[in-house]
């Protein structure tokens, strides 16, 4: 899942600090009730899609992909266990990936486990069902939340970098601050870094438009009435490969979110996705 809680997107009044950091309105309805649908529809669109890719656990590039074809991604069993396969890359698994256990303790040989997938029992036209009726929630959500952000500039204003913010120097100090766990305070608090610019808006503008087109790419009833699909991502298998990794890229982008809300304080970070407002972190303390 992808959760974007788009901080300084609304004009910020202030309550009393009473002895605190002050408290500013940082999140405007319409960015809480996407980040929470957001956040719903690519949980269940993630593990229905792992049910589906156990359907075939074989990624291609090119127009065709069958047993016979040669797949730059393969994810099955051995008979010690199971094995990932990325080009001439071997990666040994056990009990997770390629063969594990159900839940009644039988050997089971499809690439993910069914406490990852969306329904637990195999069922490819089950999957199916849950992930195209999601995508189109996906979809509609997503172009609404950049329509509402683009007329109210919200995203020229919060997420696109300025010039000077991608100078080298600029982004290297944020890397270093956040690997120091060093985290801005105060005023800066409430706007967005030049990493976060960038992550959002590589989920925003690559990995969203991304998933949504490869997944329309997928179905033969939209390549008759748009065939320009398959030729932008060079057939169906291509579109399937590119539809993984968009889907594994907001997988880590959800990731490394959740640990840097938890770093930063998960009561004030959930309180401003919650309600909108925000308490200012104190200034750090000298040496």
């Amino acid at each position: 899942m992808a959760t974007i809680p788009a901080a300084g997107d609304a004009a910020k009044p202030e309550l009393p600090a009473h002895g605190r950091g002050k408290l500013v309105y940082r999140h405007r309805l319409p960015t809480r009730l996407w980040h929470w649908l957001n956040a719903a529809t690519l949980v269940i669109l993630f593990m229905s899609g792992l049910m589906i890719f156990n359907a075939h656990g074989r990624l291609y590039w090119g127009k065709y992909g069958a047993n016979t074809d040669h797949a730059w991604l393969t994810i099955g069993p051995t008979p010690a266990g199971g094995r990932v396969t990325i080009g001439a890359l071997s990666i040994p698994t056990t009990g997770v990936l390629g063969r594990w256990k159900d839940k009644a303790g039988n050997v089971q040989t499809r690439a993910f486990p069914y406490w990852l997938t969306i329904p637990s029992r195999y069922s490819l036209a089950g999957a199916r069902r849950w992930h195209l009726s999601f995508a189109w929630v996906l979809m509609a959500a997503s172009v609404a939340y950049l329509l509402w952000g683009l007329a109210t500039r919200h995203l020229w204003r919060d997420v696109v970098p300025a010039r000077a913010e991608l100078r080298p120097a600029n982004v290297w100090h944020d890397i270093r601050e956040h690997v120091r766990l060093r985290f801005p305070t105060g005023e800066a608090a409430a706007r967005y870094n030049i990493l976060q610019k960038l992550a959002y808006a590589a989920v925003l503008f690559v990995l969203l438009p991304g998933i949504i087109l490869t997944g329309l790419t997928m179905s033969p009833w939209l390549d008759a009435n748009m065939p320009w699909l398959l030729a932008l991502f060079g057939g169906r298998q291509s579109a399937r490969s590119f539809h993984f990794l968009c889907a594994w890229g907001l997988f880590a982008f959800t990731m490394i979110h959740l640990a840097m809300v938890v770093l930063a304080g998960p009561l004030n970070e959930l309180r401003s996705i919650f309600t909108g407002w925000f308490r200012l972190p104190a200034g750090r303390r000298p040496g």
